[in-house]
Parts: C-alpha cells; sequence; structure tokens
C-alpha cells in the first residue's frame, strides 16, 4: 500500500477509519452528504493527489492536513442538485485525474438475490458476485461484489488506483456478508483484486472467486470482462441434445488434456482455436462422439493439470481469452462432438491469494483439519454445509453449462467427498451426527447439484469419478440415489488392467477378474475408463502395461481394447492411449505422435478407429448397456484355456453379436460356442487383422451356425480363436453363405465398413 501523509488524532473517529482503511462503510463518510437542507458536504479521499476539484460546480476541495483526504462544505445548491460529480485532481508532478464519484451511488445489488444466495438457492450467483459491466444512472463502470463475512473493511483494488486499498473501499450490504462498490469509468481489460482486512488488522489480497478471466500464470490477478458478445452456432446441437436418448445411444469419449495434446513446434501452446479445429478433425477420424477435458479452470501450477483450480468461472488464460474457449466447444458441436468439462468440487488449494482463509478465517473450508484438509493432496476441503459455499460450487457448474455450452461434467474425486474418513487414521476425523463415516452436506450438496443441472439444462450429463461401493451413485434423487447420469467403472477398470498385467502362463489363475464384473455391471450406469490416472506416477503406459515381447505386448493391448469396446458400458480413452503411446503421459510435452510413423502404433491407432465405427454401427453394442437385457455369458468357465465368450443384444432383441477372447497366445482352432440363432455370423472385427500388425488368423470372413447344440443352446459355431485376440461376429439371419475364398484375410476395417449395408444384403446400417 503506498504510504500517504500522517492522519491526526485529532480527527473525528468516522474520518480517521477512512483514512486508515478500516471503515466498514466507507458510504457514511464519502461522497455527498446534505448536513441541513441548506449545506451539503463532499469527501473524496485521493491518495497521492495535490489538489482537487468538482470543475462543473466550480468547487475546489481542501486537503484536511496531514490526510489524503479532501473535503468541501458549501450551500447545497452548489452542486445545482447534481446526483453524481466528477472530481478532477492533479498530482505532485502535475499530472491530471478524473472520476466520476463511486460514493455517490447508493446499493446495486437486490435483497432478493441476496436472500437466495444466504439460502444456496441462488443458481446464478455469478451473475450479480463477482464484477460485472454496468451502466447506472447512464453511467459507464464495472460492478464488484465478493462475500466475506468475517473481513472489517473490502477494498477493490487494481492497477487503475495503484494497488492501494484505500481508493476503494466497499459497503457491506447487513448480515449478508456480501461487500458491493460500483466504480464508473472502468473499462475491460484492466486488472483487479480485492484487499480485505481481518478482525486482527491483517491485509489479505485474494482473487475474486467469480472472476471470468485472468492472467497467465505465474500472475493471478483478475481480467475485467465485458458481457460477452459471441455469436453462437450450435443452436441445432444443443436441441438435439435435449432430446437425446443418451443411455440406448453409444458414446465414444476421448479425454484430453489441453497443455499436452498438440502443441506448437517451439513446444509452447496452441490456442483454444486452433486445437478446436484440430481435435475435431482427429475425433471424426477416429470416431469418438465426446472430449471430455482435463479442468481447464483457471489454476496457477502447470503440474497440478488443472486438478487445484483457483478460477472456478474463467477458462485458463493458457490457451486464450473466455470466446476462445466459447469457440473452441461451438466448433466441436458444429462436428457433433459433445464437450465434457472434468470439475473439481471435492478440494481447493492453499494459495493464499485464491479461496484458502479468504477474509482471514475458514470462510470456504472447515476450520477444524480433520473436516478441512486433504493430507494427501496438501489441499483444503470445502465446507458443504455452508450455505454461500455451496452456493458458490452449484453456480460454478451451472455457469459452464450455460455460458459455455457445456454438455456435462465429470465431477472428480466423489468418493473423498462422500467419506469423512476418507485416507484418515482413527482420531482423524469427525463422525456425523449419527456417528457414522458418511459426509452428510456433501451427499446433500451432490443431490442438488444433479437435481438443478438436469433440470435448468436437459440432456447435459453429470458423470461421478467415485471409485467405492456407494449405492445408487447414478440412480435418481428421487429413489435415493446420487442423482448422477454415470459413473466411473473403476473396479472393472482395476480388475482387467490387473488381469492383462499378468503373464498369459498364469492369467487361468485369475480368471475371475474379467468375470466378477459382471455381478455389478448393471447396478449403475457405468463408463468404462482407460483415463490419465493409469498411465502416469510409475503406473506405465498402457502398452508397458502388457506383458511379453513387442509382438504380444500390441497384440494384448488391441485385445484389451476390443473387450472394452464390446463390454456394457460407454467408453473412455485417455490421449495417446489410442495408438499406444510408449512413455507415460507427460503433462509437459505434446503426446508422442512420431510414434505413429511405426506400423505397430498404427495398427492401434486404426483398430481404435474401427472399434469406435463397429461399437457404432451395431446396436447391440450400446443400446442396452446398463441393464442385463443385453448381455449374456456363453461361456465364462473356460478359465483352463483364458477364453471368455458373450453375447450382445439391441433393445428389441432380435440383433445380437457374439464376442470371444483369447487370452494366451495360443492360436485355437475349431473353438466351438453356442449361438441362439441360426444364420450367418459374419466376422466384424478380428484383433489379429494384418491391418492391425497381427498374425491373421482368422474366420474368413465368418461362419454359418450349425445345429449342434452347444453349451445350452441349439445352435453353434466353431471358429479360429487368434492368438491374443479377440473376434466379434455379427448376426446376419437373412444371409446364405457363399463360401468365401479359403485364403481371405482376417477381419478388418473393410468389413467394419461393410456394417453400412454395402457388402451383406441383410447387413446394419448405422443408427
Amino acid at each position: 500500500m503506498p504510504i500517504g501523509p500522517t492522519p491526526s488524532s485529532s480527527l473525528p473517529e468516522p474520518l480517521l477509519r477512512i483514512v486508515e482503511a478500516r471503515h466498514y462503510d466507507p458510504f457514511a463518510v464519502l461522497g455527498r452528504h446534505d448536513l441541513d437542507k441548506d449545506t451539503a458536504t463532499v469527501r473524496a479521499f485521493l491518495p497521492q493527489a495535490e489538489r482537487a476539484r468538482i470543475n462543473e460546480a466550480g468547487i475546489d476541495l481542501e486537503r484536511v492536513s496531514g490526510t489524503d483526504l479532501f473535503v468541501w462544505e458549501g450551500p447545497a445548491d452548489q452542486l445545482a442538485q447534481q446526483t453524481h460529480y466528477r472530481i478532477t485532481w492533479y498530482d505532485r508532478q502535475g499530472r491530471v485525474g478524473s472520476r466520476c464519484d463511486p460514493y455517490t451511488f447508493g446499493p446495486q445489488l437486490g435483497d432478493f438475490d441476496l436472500h437466495l444466495f444466504g439460502e444456496g438457492r441462488h443458481w446464478h450467483a455469478y451473475r450479480f458476485l463477482g464484477a460485472h459491466r454496468r451502466t447506472v444512472d447512464g453511467i459507464e463502470g464495472f460492478q464488484f461484489a465478493v462475500w466475506a463475512p468475517g473481513a472489517h473493511r473490502v477494498s477493490v483494488v487494481g492497477d487503475f488506483n495503484d494497488w492501494d486499498g484505500r481508493v476503494h473501499p466497499m459497503r457491506v450490504r447487513g448480515g449478508s456478508g456480501v461487500w458491493e462498490l460500483f466504480i464508473p469509468d472502468l473499462s475491460p481489460g484492466a486488472l483487479y483484486k480485492f484487499e480485505l482486512r481481518d478482525g486482527g488488522g491483517n491485509l489479505h489480497v485474494k482473487i475474486d472467486p467469480y472472476a471470468n478471466a485472468f492472467q497467465e500464470r505465474p500472475e493471478n490477478a483478475c481480467i475485467l470482462t465485458a458481457p460477452s458478445t459471441y455469436r453462437w452456432g450450435d443452436a441445432q446441437w444443443l436441441a438435439a441434445r435435449a432430446k437425446r436418448d443418451w443411455q440406448h445411444s453409444p458414446m465414444s469419449i476421448y479425454e484430453v488434456h489441453l497443455g499436452s495434446w498438440q502443441r506448437e513446434a517451439d513446444g509452447s501452446f496452441l490456442g483454444y482455436r486452433e486445437i478446436a479445429t484440430r481435435l475435431a478433425d482427429y475425433c471424426e477420424e477416429m470416431g469418438f462422439t465426446y472430449i471430455e477435458l482435463l479442468p481447464i479452470t483457471e489454476h496457477p501450477l502447470d503440474a497440478s493439470w488443472g486438478y487445484q483450480a483457483t478460477g472456478y468461472f474463467a477458462p485458463t488464460a493458457r490457451f486464450g481469452a473466455p470466446d476462445d474457449f466459447r469457440a473452441f466447444v461451438d466448433e466441436l458441436h458444429k462436428r457433433d462432438i459433445g464437450v465434457l468439462l472434468d470439475w473439481v468440487p471435492a478440494h481447493f488449494p492453499r494459495d493464499t491469494t485464491a479461496l484458502a482463509k479468504y477474509d482471514g478465517s475458514a470462510l470456504y473450508e472447515h476450520a477444524d483439519p480433520r473436516q478441512g484438509e486433504h493430507r494427501d493432496w496438501g489441499t483444503l476441503i470445502f465446507n458443504y454445509g455452508r450455505h454461500e459455499v455451496k452456493n458458490f460450487l452449484l453456480s460454478s457448474a451451472l455457469y459452464w453449462l450455460a455460458e459455455y455450452h457445456i454438455d456435462g461434467l465429470r465431477v472428480d474425486a466423489v468418493a473423498s467427498m462422500l467419506y469423512l474418513d476418507y485416507s484418515r487414521e482413527d482420531g482423524e476425523w469427525i463422525p456425523n451426527k449419527y456417528g457414522g463415516n458418511e459426509n452428510l452436506d456433501a451427499v446433500d450438496f451432490l443431490r442438488q447439484l444433479n437435481t438443478v443441472t438436469h433440470e435448468q439444462h436437459p440432456g447435459s450429463l453429470m458423470v461421478a469419478e467415485e471409485s467405492t461401493s456407494w449405492p445408487q451413485v447414478s440412480r435418481p434423487t428421487y429413489l435415493g440415489g446420487l442423482g448422477f447420469s454415470m459413473k466411473w467403472n473403476m473396479g472393472w477398470m482395476h480388475d482387467t488392467l490387473s488381469y492383462m498385467e499378468k503373464d498369459p502362463i498364469y492369467r487361468h489363475y485369475h480368471h475371475d477378474l474379467l468375470t466378477f464384473g459382471l455381478l455389478y455391471a448393471f447396478t449403475e450406469n457405468f463408463i468404462l475408463p482407460f483415463s490419465h490416472d493409469e498411465v502416469v506416477h510409475g503406473k506405465k503406459s498402457m502398452l508397458d502395461k502388457m506383458p511379453g515381447d513387442a509382438w504380444q505386448k500390441f497384440a494384448s493391448l488391441r485385445l484389451l481394447y476390443t473387450f472394452m469396446f464390446t463390454y456394457p458400458g460407454k467408453k473412455l480413452l485417455f490421449q495417446g492411449c489410442e495408438f499406444g503411446q510408449g512413455q507415460e503421459w507427460n503433462f509437459d510435452a505434446e503426446v508422442d505422435w512420431y510414434l505413429l510413423e511405426r506400423p505397430q502404433h498404427q495398427g492401434i491407432k486404426q483398430i481404435v478407429a474401427d472399434l469406435n465405427r463397429l461399437y457404432q454401427a451395431q446396436p447391440a453394442l450400446y443400446e442396452v448397456d446398463f441393464d442385463s437385457a443385453g448381455f449374456e455369458w456363453i461361456d465364462c468357465h473356460d478359465s483352463s484355456q483364458s477364453v471368455l465368450s458373450y453375447l450382445r443384444k439391441s433393445k428389441d432383441g432380435k440383433r445380437v453379436v457374439c464376442c470371444a477372447f483369447n487370452f494366451t497366445p495360443v492360436p485355437r482352432e475349431n473353438y466351438r460356442i453356442g449361438v441362439p440363432l441360426p444364420g450367418y455370423y459374419r466376422e466384424a472385427m478380428n484383433s489379429d487383422a494384418e491391418l492391425y500388425g497381427g498374425s491373421n488368423v482368422g474366420n474368413r470372413g465368418g461362419v454359418d451356425a450349425e445345429p449342434v447344440s452347444w453349451m445350452g443352446r441349439p445352435n453353434s459355431i466353431p471358429i479360429a480363436l487368434p492368438p491374443l485376440a479377440g473376434v466379434v461376429m455379427v448376426h446376419e439371419p437373412d444371409v446364405a453363405d457363399t463360401g468365401p475364398a479359403t485364403d481371405a484375410p482376417a477381419t478388418g476395417a473393410s468389413a467394419v465398413a461393410d456394417d453400412a449395408g454395402t457388402h451383406h444384403s441383410g447387413g446394419d446400417t448405422a443408427d
């Protein structure tokens, strides 16, 4: 804070409080005040001003000796009934400044807004809290508002007042704890923060929790922004989204970290707009229907990957301005690609400039570290029982859906929110009022979050990263559930990767790792995630998790992806996994795209693209993901040969897909599996196809069912099961076997294209 003259000890207490920047109601002192019907006074605090004047009224303000307080007292009519006036001042170097006095404006926040916010029911609190361009009484400026009930004084500081907390103190609105101030003449692009004085007289300079834009790190000031004039072009997408039956539609998600997906040649970041075009092109090529962004909410530390957010209402400045991010979302929507955002209400960083001890007290967090700290992550936990904190988070969620047209939120670390003893030993946590370990406030918050987002934005998706057996995570709140749309199937992911990491010679001892998941597969609406968390911190890349030599590694990865794309549940792959990135993910460099110069990695990329297209072309693979009616074991007991086989069925039961997987490097000829229907079974996918880098053991395009009872079914098909491979056989009852050539290759991309109905007269058409 700049140092001004030493205040006079003889000043009246209210004026002394202004001079010492500790007055909680500056409007009681500053601005114009009528002393009686004939006399008025004007007071202004102008640090570093030598003299000051109201030119239009011909009034010279006099300095109060020993202070930077300027005062005029005289006939009321000399101000000519001017509600708002402009003060011109001259500094010691003769420079001139001018401002419309902010202390002539009345309160701008509505009582109803404050009431709803205090009850935690203001879904769009971001529209009145923070900094917003306003025109008041014909005068343009910015309206500031911040919640800080423990503060004794709050000021707006910025590059427009030399970051001096004495210049623009705010008024508090009764018992709401909300401070506000309208400052005329400010323009978009100016930098600002809030300076808070706590009960002990300590000063805290903090960011605006509701700021819409920030400087790029390492700087962290907030930036004043004008209302967006971006013209959206995704009305058709949003209308279709609201009506989409997403539960019975294909959903293949590409998880992306914008800072490391692709970069400029010099290693610098791409902008939102450039990434959008490249990413949309790539998703179209690969067949992904959604992207999921690791958090792009503003954050100071690159190494946090965005999970330690400080700006809950601002897209990070690393890649451009807010409207650039709008253009990013818009471009993907125009290309029929949905956008999900990783969102973090489970914890926040301790950064002294951000939410931690915001007004000098534990405001957003709990005061007791047994409730308010995540020791594993070195972060703080939101106090979900406090209405205003809950409202802050609810408003943030709705902000991204409303202002940026985001299609849904993946809520990070839900398990850590649900359990009071999450990652804590005995004595390190406080039970709830019933003596249990459930965080009842967090449960209420999550239910309200999901209810409100689904009501306000039909078709939006709320996805939980929840790794425990908490019941009904993705069931409606009116049935006692948490109300999420879907939940990551962490159990399936861990079991499957644990199995695949084992040498094939030992896999028959662990067959249950592949079958156990079906015992609970339909208790929730599951997404099958191979996410960023599985390719960092020494866990190895997806490719390097696979055992054996190079050939076996690539074959096993192709097998794994074939298994995932046919297993019940929506799909998610992290960047680089789709072509077999060799190293673990490095957030500080782009994905190893150079590997695509090698045929083996091209093969992985090609099979993922083909699996996406097969998945979307076959209703049996997506229509009934969340109900047992869409799945049926053919044989789950062949542990001695490490073989699994099952059926996937469409909603009407008329379309059937047979899936068989050989988890050993031993090819199995004439492996007979029972099938429910007679007819032709076309080999629509074979992960061992030469096209993908396999050994090309296959079924010559398909086989006819034989009336041989097998595995409790009236018909069966003898198939060739390639080594470390999966085959997908699509039932085509109207197609007679015309006897394909005996040297026909194993099925690859060409057969996937046949699903459009161009090769077989009875082929499926993509829905």
